[in-house]
């Protein structure tokens, strides 16, 4: 059983260490063992541990080595000798060279039991935690267009496959809209049809793209920084609200505005049209203006009896019906009965701040992205709730001592910070503030137990509850529960 795989591989290794002398060594019949982290799996081979994308527990494979070290080696398949009984056909068509979704051969229960694992071993085998039974996963009801958020890159050099000579090809041959690979910055996939965002995401993206080449407009090129259409995003709600964020490298009022009215025209149901004029050397809008073209500033989510704000600029999980697991799990883990002062760390749009508020008698919110605070701020006001009150700012400068004096001390604090974790600094002053009780979801069970160690002088783990958000993806969000001793 052939792959297309390992010619994608090789060009990565050749590319990135093509200056380098490498051993050539190929492994036969190696047998794969099991799941390891970051989505790859794991097979011993004459006592060295080896690690191989793609595979999965019970195939037999041909494997060509790419790194070798004194204690581990990584390397691709060359051949699948003997399929794993598990092993699935990948769904979709881009499968081993759009980033995405590497686990689609791997059976979900098999994917879910992963899951699990990465996370006891981050918590208790490596990070040597003091925990309790780990809640068995929760699972996503949809493991195919589960997303309501996807970004696009436009590239005049996209990705070529290794029956493509670029020699003879013109440039609209050569654009491409789509993902980025493996870790290239600089290579974009064209993609066909991604299984990643309900309808019309696909339609969207493959209209612009027709229309772009149609019209002569120039994708950009992100290494000499130059041409006209950089990137788009796609954000979508549970009841078919779709906001449209289309990035220029430039000015160009009528080719800008002929391309909007075009979208418009094909996609009647996009409620909100934005545009972004991005002249820096990075692709990140944060600090760019969103100009409203037509519709709605804002679509909303739905979540109980709240509706969520949720802007151009603004962050949501984008695994929305994983997302009001995940919160239930947070807000049962902040046991509150009404009495108790909640600081929500991290809180984004204030999304886990309001989803408790009604069981807290304070909640107070710290976001460093002023214009998340706004929608939050918008948020509480549109769902009648008036004790939340929120900050934007970095976490390590607001949340001082002097500023819980002013505010009151935490009984419950509630923390969702990015994948790298907390500032020392946060939580030293956490620690001083010395709460009742803790939550801390993350999307990292690594930093995760690092910053758990922090608080094992003070803090004991009373649960753990891992919960998928990612289908097809090795990424895991975990939900602990700490309790002062």
């Amino acid at each position: 059983m052939r792959l297309e795989l390992p010619n994608f591989a090789y060009s990565i290794i050749t590319t990135e260490d093509m200056s380098k002398k490498k051993q050539d060594i190929t492994l036969e019949n190696v047998v794969i063992e099991a799941v390891a982290a970051e989505g790859k799996a794991l097979a011993h081979v004459d006592g060295a541990v080896l690690f191989v994308q793609f595979a999965v527990p019970g195939d037999v494979v041909n494997v060509k080595v790419f790194k070798k070290k004194k204690n581990y080696m990584e390397g691709f398949i060359t051949e699948i000798v003997k399929p794993s009984p598990d092993r699935l056909e990948p769904f979709c068509s881009h499968f081993g060279i759009c980033g995405g979704c590497k686990w689609q051969p791997l059976p979900y229960k098999l994917q879910l039991e992963a899951k699990q694992q990465q996370v006891y071993d981050q918590l208790v085998r490596i990070g040597h935690l003091d925990v309790p039974e780990i809640s068995p996963i929760i699972g996503s009801d949809k493991t195919e267009y589960y997303r309501n958020k996807l970004e696009y890159s436009f590239s005049s050099k996209r990705w070529l496959y290794n029956d493509e000579n670029p020699e003879g090809m013109d440039w609209k041959d050569l654009a491409g809209l789509g993902f980025h690979v493996g870790r290239f910055f600089d290579k974009v996939l064209d993609i066909k049809q991604c299984h990643l965002q309900k309808e019309p995401s696909n339609g969207i993206r493959l209209h612009i793209k027709k229309y772009a080449l149609d019209h002569d407009l120039e994708f950009y090129n992100i290494r000499e920084n130059h041409g006209f259409l950089r990137n788009m995003f796609i954000r979508t709600t549970e009841d078919g609200n779709v906001m449209l964020i289309i990035v220029f490298a430039h000015e160009d009022k009528k080719a800008r505005t002929a391309l909007l009215d075009s979208v418009l025209a094909e996609f009647p149901q996009i409620s909100s049209l934005y545009y972004v004029i991005n002249t820096k050397l990075n692709d990140s809008i944060s600090d760019q203006e969103c100009i409203l073209y037509h519709g709605d500033e804002a679509i909303y989510e739905k979540m109980e009896n709240l509706t969520f704000k949720i802007g151009p600029k603004s962050f949501y999980q984008t695994n929305s019906p994983q997302a009001y697991k995940l919160y239930s799990v947070a807000r049962n883990y902040a046991a509150l009965t009404g009495k108790e002062v909640v600081y929500d760390l991290y809180t984004g749009t204030g999304t886990i701040a309001q989803f408790v508020s009604a069981k807290a008698s304070k909640v107070v919110g710290i976001e460093y992205v002023p214009e998340a605070i706004e929608d939050a701020k918008v948020n509480a006001s549109r769902n009648g709730i008036t004790n939340c009150s929120f900050f934007a700012g970095d976490m390590k400068d607001i949340l001082t001592a002097d500023f819980i004096k002013e505010h009151g001390r935490p009984d419950v604090v509630i923390l969702d910070p990015p994948r790298a974790g907390i500032h020392p600094d946060v939580a030293k002053v956490i620690m001083d503030a010395a709460p009742e009780r803790m939550v801390y979801v993350s999307c990292n069970p690594a930093s995760q137990a690092r910053d758990l160690a922090i608080f094992a002088s003070m803090y004991k783990i009373d649960a753990v509850q891992p919960v998928d958000m990612f289908p097809h993806t090795h990424h895991v969000e975990t939900v602990v529960q700490l309790t002062k001793k």
